[in-house]
């Protein structure tokens, strides 16, 4: 039997990267998703989220990136696939190259 092995949800949490950090904290500076969902979607707990979020803002302010609310809620990853869905009922936009 392997001693090296560790159960799941223990041992060391899962990091964002530099870009992960700055995306998760515009989409919930933008309102688009709670903190706990973008923990589930980045596979990190909401108070590594949280963590982002502090660290990153004050970067973003300090240069000149006013960041909107946006009015679309998402609270749940059914939600997120709902929202990413094609709409059935939209056009969609082709370009013919010549080839």
């Amino acid at each position: 039997m392997r001693n090296d092995l560790v159960a799941p949800g223990t041992g060391a949490k899962a990091k964002l990267t530099q870009a992960d950090r700055i995306l998760a904290t515009v989409l919930h500076l933008r309102k688009l998703a709670t903190m706990d969902l973008l923990g589930q979607l980045f596979g990190v707990t909401a108070m590594t989220i949280s963590r982002a979020k502090q660290e990153v803002r004050p970067y973003l302010e300090a240069h000149g990136h006013h960041i909107n609310t946006s009015t679309a809620r998402l609270r749940t990853p059914a939600d997120v696939a709902t929202f990413l869905a094609p709409d059935p009922t939209q056009t969609k936009v082709t370009s013919h190259l010549a080839g």
